[in-house]
Parts: structure tokens; C-alpha cells; sequence
């Protein structure tokens, strides 16, 4: 355990001269990534803090991490896997949230390999023993960020349990504000999904296991529109699971989203491998003091968060986040930034 104690949370840099990016081995978190507008101006378009302290203070609403073992909800903190029941810390009663209450964002990652040039990456491990937040076996998981092309950054995420099944959903938690992180709120933003489902939730945001069509509907983003049009028709704002059946496909990645920001004409195309994706909008964001003392409230930035369907492990019919060893797995996302 000593060896452990001694990792220090950092800050490094991927920069290729077009695109910087800040990262950090403390939950893998991305703190700044600056990309350029129609003029060539750059601007942090990541909601975060200017140091480390506030996130290693818990202050951050999971600003730009990784969060796991699980990601989203898990129905009263408790699932069964071969005829053993787990129970999982409550850290958004009366349900776990995000791998519970000290999860991989919250933790200092191993940085393993670091590399330059044009195309820099950055690649994380870390370790994650057998009961950690109440989940089954040793699993060693991995992520690198790598630097693509001149405005594209790639996330590869791996993870292999060593001894027990286990539930498995690792998700990039970044709010994005393509505006700049300082501009204020993201309603004017046009977004598109290529998600001809949804999964409902009920009153406590757990999916009740329905996969209905958005067709007609505040979820329909199947056109792109401006995320203030029908967000009023969903309560607190969007924070629903999205299921990723339509896309178009490129380098074995599925087109999940296509997001606008009209003032600056930046342009954040993602692409990923996983089912599903969560569509927040900063519903709970609410006077967090960040970069340069700018304060982010309601609808500050904008999360697309890949993953297997929340509560999957608690629904039969949803596709199974369960991983064996033997297996490994497997999630990667791409961000393409443009001018449109």
C-alpha cells in the first residue's frame, strides 16, 4: 500500500500545436483543452478549476474524469451476480452513482507511458482490488488519451478483471461548452443524435428498463435543433440514456453526437463504440467557482458520456456491462473538432 500513497496527482500536457490539451493522473481527468474558433482564436471549451486542489477537495461535480467501476446509476446501490448480492456504497441516495463514493475519478492513476510529437498520448493504469466500493474481483483498467490529428483526440479505455465477473461501465465524464468554458450557458447550442431510443426513467433517474422510440418527442435529436427548444419539456433539463442505433461508422466507431456552438462556429463531432450515451446538461450545476473565477451554473456545459445503459446490471433486457476473466473490456471515443 505505501507505494500507492506515494503517487502524487499531476498535470501534464498533450499539445500538438493546434489543440492542447490538460490531463491529469488524478482520475484521468482532461482540465483544460483548448481548440480554435472560426478566427483561429483558442479557447478552453472544458468546464474545471484552475488546480488540482479544488478536485482533490471534492468540489468538482465530475468535471472532465473518468468515472467507474460503473458509470450512472445502480437502483438502491445493489445487484446480484451468480447468486452472490453486492452491496455498493449509497452516494446519491438512495442509489450509487459513478462507482460510489471514492471511484476512479477519485483516485491517482499510474501514468505508464508518455509520448510526444505529432500525434502525443498520455496512457493511465490503475489497479482496482477485489471489494474496492463494494464491486467483485481485481480489475486492471487503462486509458490513453492520444492526440489524433490537428483538432482530434482519441480515449481508449480498457479493463480486465483478473478473477470474478464483474460489472464494468468506464464513461468520460467532461462538460463541454463550445463557446468557451466562461461563456455562459450552452441552451443556444444546436446538437444532433444518432439515437432513434431512449431508456425513460422514473422520478429518481433509474431507467425503468423500457427502450421506447423519441419520435415525436423533447428526445428527438435525430435532426439537429438547439438544446433550448424542448428542454423545458423535460423537467430539470436532459439526463437520459440515449441509444446509439443509427450512426454512421468510421475506423469501427459509431457517430453518437454532433454538437454546434453558434458564436464561435466550433463544431464537436463524437464517435465511440459503447451502446449508449448519456446526454446531461449541467442540471446540477449550480455556482461552482472554476477556471479564471468563472462561475458555471444550471445548463454551464453539456456532458456526452458513452457507456452500457444505466442499471444494466439490475436489467435483464438491457445489453450486459458483466465482464469475465478471459475477457477484456473495451471502449473508445474520438472527438473531432471543425468549424462549420
Amino acid at each position: 500500500m505505501a507505494a500507492s500513497q506515494e503517487k502524487k496527482p499531476e498535470l501534464f500536457e498533450l499539445n500538438n500545436g493546434t489543440m492542447q490539451v490538460k490531463v491529469s493522473n488524478y482520475g484521468c481527468t482532461i482540465t483544460s483543452l483548448s481548440v480554435p474558433d472560426k478566427n483561429g482564436k483558442l479557447a478552453d471549451v472544458v468546464l474545471g478549476f484552475d488546480s488540482l486542489e479544488p478536485y482533490l477537495e471534492g468540489a468538482s461535480p465530475f468535471f472532465g474524469c473518468i468515472v467507474g467501476r460503473v458509470a450512472n446509476r445502480i437502483k438502491d446501490g445493489k445487484f446480484t451476480l451468480d447468486g452472490v448480492q453486492y452491496s455498493l456504497p449509497i452516494n446519491r441516495p438512495p442509489h450509487s452513482l459513478h462507482g460510489g463514493f471514492k471511484g476512479y475519478d477519485k483516485v491517482v492513476w499510474d501514468v505508464v507511458e508518455q509520448k510526444q510529437g505529432e500525434n502525443p498520448s498520455i496512457t493511465f493504469k490503475y489497479y482496482s482490488p477485489d471489494g474496492e466500493q463494494g464491486y467483485p474481483g481485481d480489475v486492471t483498467v487503462t486509458a490513453t488519451y492520444t492526440l489524433t490529428s490537428s483538432t482530434t483526440m482519441r480515449l481508449d479505455m480498457e479493463a480486465v478483471p483478473e478473477n470474478k465477473p464483474t460489472p464494468i461501465n468506464l464513461a468520460q465524464h467532461t462538460y463541454w461548452n463550445l463557446a468557451g468554458h466562461d461563456s455562459g450557458d450552452i441552451l443556444d447550442h444546436s446538437i444532433q443524435l444518432w439515437a432513434l431510443h431512449v431508456t425513460p426513467v422514473d422520478h429518481e433517474t433509474i431507467p425503468t428498463g423500457e427502450i421506447v422510440p423519441v419520435k415525436g418527442t423533447a428526445f428527438d435529436f435525430t435532426i439537429d435543433k438547439k438544446i433550448r427548444s424542448s428542454i423545458h419539456e423535460v423537467g430539470l433539463g436532459y439526463d437520459h440514456n440515449f441509444v446509439l442505433d443509427c450512426g454512421d461508422e468510421k475506423l469501427s466507431l459509431k457517430h453518437a453526437a454532433k454538437v454546434k456552438d453558434p458564436s464561435s462556429s466550433r463544431v464537436l463531432d463524437l464517435w465511440t463504440t459503447a451502446p449508449g450515451m448519456q446526454f446531461y446538461t449541467a442540471n446540477y450545476v449550480n455556482g461552482v467557482v472554476g477556471k479564471g473565477g468563472a462561475v458555471y451554473g444550471k445548463h454551464s456545459g453539456l456532458c456526452l458520456e458513452t457507456q452500457g445503459f444505466p442499471n444494466a446490471v439490475n436489467q435483464p433486457n438491457f445489453p450486459s456491462v458483466v465482464v469475465k476473466p478471459g475477457e477484456k473490456y473495451k471502449h473508445s471515443m474520438l472527438f473531432e473538432f471543425s468549424i462549420e
